[in-house]
């Protein structure tokens, strides 16, 4: 029998909206403004006491600082729900979320909140070991693998070349500022329009060349 195919699924900015929110509870928590214009965030943020730069260390705090106790915060891309629940009529799907281990519970809650209730696994770090194991796991199905960052489709590209990727940039003041990345076989920004890209995929039946 041959297994279901597989949907490998970032969450941030292409299922729910993150740094419109994270902006916004910088400016009231740190009194830093934010301007989302590319993914290195220390870029996009300005203090607004002074002209000192800020550091990666401390846009690494914010971060943790917003998961998980700003996610209340974060609302649902258009479209991402319909999709995905289209989509699982036909495919496994997984959530592939780059937090920390300890934000998994409250995730899978938020998520499930929406409407959306698939598995959920943290990672910290590259998602190709991650989605290779994934993929194995399920029986190596024809997968697709959806996510925002480009460094995450060239670990996919190395670790499990036959897997689909789509590149998903779903806030709209980022995506402008943020190339196609070059390792993805297709760039999407609308969940109507990338449902019937990974529909396709599924009904062809084969692995990316």
């Amino acid at each position: 029998m041959t297994a279901r195919p597989l949907l490998i699924c970032d969450c941030d900015e292409v299922l729910l909206h993150m740094v419109r929110h994270f902006g916004v509870w910088l400016g009231e928590a740190h009194d830093i403004e934010f301007e989302p214009r590319s993914w290195e965030l220390t870029r996009n943020m300005r203090r607004r006491s002074s002209d000192t730069p800020v550091t990666r260390e401390e846009m690494l705090g914010f971060i943790t600082g917003f998961f998980p106790a700003e996610m209340h915060r974060q609302t649902l891309v258009p479209h991402a729900r319909e999709a995905l629940a289209t989509l699982a009529e036909q495919a496994d799907i997984v959530i592939l979320t780059n937090l920390a281990d300890e934000c998994r519970a409250p995730r899978i809650a938020q998520l499930a909140a929406f409407g959306i209730a698939h598995r959920v696994e943290c990672n910290q770090g590259g998602k190709g070991g991650p989605v290779a194991r994934l993929v194995a796991e399920h029986g190596d199905p024809v997968t697709v693998f959806v996510d925002d960052l480009p460094h995450h489709h060239a670990s996919v590209a190395e670790y499990a070349p036959q897997v689909h990727r789509l590149h998903m940039v779903s806030e709209p003041t980022l995506a402008p500022g943020v190339p196609p990345a070059p390792e993805a076989h297709a760039r999407i920004d609308d969940w109507r329009e990338a449902e019937v890209w990974i529909a396709a995929r599924f009904a062809a039946g084969v692995g990316a060349r």
